[in-house]
């Protein structure tokens, strides 16, 4: 097909649950493709001699390369290619905010949609386990060297997979009783169904690599002592699990949650009721997920608050897009300034009204306060998720370098802390950010760690 013809293809749309069937339940929302459908997605591609996609991707799989070979429908050796980067296609494919990244860089994007690229690679994956096809390299031979590595996040899984297969004998320590991190207490089922998080950790330990739940390390062990238990290295991959809180009056209020709070407990399977009507704050993708589970958890009124416009929302545009979908309802250029309640409880919440000032630090016009603007909002209860800290519970008793903002300072280069036989990686390090990013530190961190176990480093 040649390029003025590609040119002329529109994307294709992956068949969705409706909105009516999917606010019952949390079942996966999007369909995969057919083999027909992502034949045809692929002829989009360009194959671009400077691949914009491959910049955009944290990981830098060769994109242009398995969409040509899956067009030309060698599915599995397309799946390899994206294996010599990717630790966690199937979780990648789903999970990514593609717009900001392989898809945000496609040539195709300046003059109309990109090329579906986690659609594709979606279909790969899928492809290959419907047809029981191989999923994972040989493990290598043991020598002899111990890792130890400290949350079961994707930085900590990347670090597991690419160190097991190196011979290093992995043990994973996490605080939680269920693996995947963020993964699995911080994305509801709809968007990553447990069954592929399950697969990658099955995986893991089909290849030596050792999983211990609910120790918190730092409490219940600490790092010293995972060195003088013999681990060579230690790979710290904690995330940022530490609700930031408003801090306006009334945030003791029952009725009162914190975005990734509210999602853990959910996805432990706690049964919260929040009532009827319920405020969220904030415009990523945490402040999504909340709302979007809120609903399907019984809530009929839901709304998120939020300072900016559209247009600055940091979360995915699909994801905005399937909330509107369900009925949630967005009220923008608003913040909360005080929350109010009797008897313990709140029961509405004071706002202000913002206008869009100068640009900030992040480039997007800060928000400034419309001074004699405030009205009141009637709610049963109010979730804020304007992002995540560290918690340095891990560390604790161990000097190690930590930037203002509470983040693990690094070499960039190795991922080696101030402490040389620890390394770290992922939002504890970035603050909290993209499953891919978190996964491209924890391949480098795992090859920084085989050369200090080495001597090399």
């Amino acid at each position: 097909m040649k390029p003025k013809e590609r040119m002329a293809i529109q994307r294709h749309k992956p068949k969705e649950l409706s909105p009516e069937e999917r606010i019952r339940n949390f079942d996966e929302i999007v369909f995969g493709y057919d083999p027909e459908t992502a034949r045809m997605e692929a002829e989009r591609c360009l194959q671009c001699k400077k691949p914009g996609c491959r910049k955009g991707c944290p990981l830098h799989n060769d994109i242009p390369a398995f969409i040509k070979l899956l067009r030309e429908g060698e599915i599995e050796k397309a799946y390899w290619t994206i294996r010599k980067t990717s630790s966690m296609p199937a979780v990648c494919s789903r999970v990514c905010p593609h717009e900001f990244q392989c898809e945000g860089h496609c040539i195709r994007g300046k003059k109309g949609e990109p090329v579906a690229i986690g659609m594709l690679e979606r279909f790969i994956v899928d492809w290959m386990v419907e047809n029981n096809k191989t999923l994972m390299e040989p493990c290598a031979l043991p020598t002899g060297r111990k890792a130890a590595i400290v949350g079961s996040g994707p930085a900590g899984m990347t670090v597991a997979y690419n160190l097991a297969h190196k011979g290093v004998k992995c043990t994973i320590y996490d605080s939680l009783p269920v693996l995947g991190g963020m993964l699995s207490v911080g994305i509801p089922a709809f968007r990553l169904p447990r069954d592929i998080i399950k697969a990658e950790f099955d995986a893991l330990k089909a290849c030596g690599v050792e999983i211990k739940s609910n120790i918190t390390i730092g409490r219940d062990k600490t790092l010293e002592e995972l060195k003088s238990e013999g681990f060579d290295a230690v790979f710290v991959g904690i995330g940022a699990h530490k609700s930031r809180k408003l801090g306006i009056p009334g945030e003791d209020l029952k009725g009162v949650m914190h975005g990734v709070d509210y999602l853990r407990e959910v996805n432990l399977g706690a049964d919260l009721d929040l009532g009827a009507r319920v405020v969220v704050v904030g415009g990523g993708n945490v402040a999504i997920d909340v709302a979007r589970t809120a609903l399907r958890l019984g809530s009929k009124d839901v709304f998120i608050l939020y300072r900016r416009t559209k247009k600055e929302m940091p979360a995915s545009q699909a994801e905005i897009h399937h909330l509107e979908e369900e009925g949630v309802r967005l009220e923008f250029l608003a913040a909360p300034v005080a929350i109010h309640g009797s008897k313990g409880r709140l029961d509405r919440i004071e706002c202000i009204r913002m206008e869009l000032g100068e640009p900030d630090e992040s480039g997007r016009r800060r928000p400034v306060p419309i001074e004699g603007s405030n009205f009141m909002i009637q709610a049963d209860s109010i979730i804020a998720a304007i992002s995540q800290n560290v918690d340095p519970t891990a560390v604790k008793g161990i000097e190690i370098k930590r930037a203002p903002w509470g983040t693990f300072e690094v070499n960039p280069e190795t991922l080696q802390t101030s402490v040389p036989w620890i390394f770290a990686g992922g939002d504890d390090v970035l603050g909290p950010q993209t499953v891919a990013k978190a996964a491209y530190q924890g391949r480098i961190a795992a090859r920084s760690m085989v050369d200090f176990m080495e001597g090399r480093l």
